[in-house]
């Protein structure tokens, strides 16, 4: 399980590069509406002993004190990324932070990305769909197609709705990166007919600027999943790459 310093890094990410990390939850525990069966965080259960989230003001002292370091050691720094362990909407202080990160982007490494991973569980709150359209790679996740299948992979908490969350994502206007994960397990795949179909619909449906695929690359807390390889991946959304759509796609 990982558990992060409110600023961690960077870190080589096989999708953003050199990669500076915001926790916006506890240092020592998990916070999250998800309690998905990949999750490298572990379960939900598994990260109680902390519940103290990370003031705004704490955020921007601990990010300004990294980038001073990392700036004066020559570090590069490609993206500036909000993940940590759980939802980092579900910080009291997100909008606030988010203006604070972009200011000390502009100071210190004004040509990093700012990039948010997100369950999308929160953009329907008009103050988290602003803050994030303030950053330049907001990375908001759809892993099913239906509830049902949902429920299997993330577990979310009561209320989670598919639909309601692809409405909210529709105020992006299409400026954002859609990023879902490719699985197997005993109980669902991936790459049956209607599950791939489905999201390749929500992806029709949303138009994101690009879609960012992926698989298992560590360890999980469900036993019995299975990844798939870069060309699996790659073949099964042939009609996406033909219809245009920027896909990124990471083994």
């Amino acid at each position: 399980m990982l558990r992060e310093e409110t600023v961690f890094g960077p870190i080589k990410s096989r999708r953003l590069g050199n990669s500076l990390g915001i926790n916006l939850l506890p240092e020592n525990g998990k916070i999250c509406n998800f309690d998905c069966i990949y999750c490298e965080c572990g379960w939900n259960k598994d990260g109680r002993d902390d519940t103290v989230l990370p003031t705004a003001e704490k955020v921007r002292h601990d990010l300004e004190a990294k980038l001073q370091n990392i700036r004066n050691s020559g570090i590069e720094v490609d993206s500036i990324t909000f993940s940590g362990d759980g939802e980092p909407t579900l910080n009291p202080e997100f909008p606030e932070i988010i203006d604070d990160t972009v200011a000390l982007r502009d100071t210190y490494y004004p040509k990093a990305k700012i990039s948010v991973l997100s369950n999308a569980t929160r953009v329907h709150r008009p103050e988290i769909l602003a803050a994030l359209k303030k950053v330049d790679n907001p990375i908001m996740k759809i892993d099913a197609p239906t509830n049902a299948l949902a429920q299997k992979i993330n577990n979310p908490a009561p209320g989670y709705d598919v639909a309601a969350v692809v409405e909210a994502l529709r105020g992006f206007n299409g400026d954002f990166i859609l990023q879902t994960m490719f699985l197997r397990s005993p109980e669902f795949d991936s790459s049956s007919p209607e599950v791939l179909d489905g999201m390749m619909n929500i992806v029709r449906t949303l138009r994101p600027r690009e879609v960012m695929v992926y698989t298992i690359d560590r360890p999980t807390p469900a036993e019995n999943l299975s990844k798939f390889t870069v060309d699996e991946m790659r073949a099964l959304l042939t009609p996406l790459f033909d219809e245009g759509f920027k896909i990124q796609i990471k083994g």
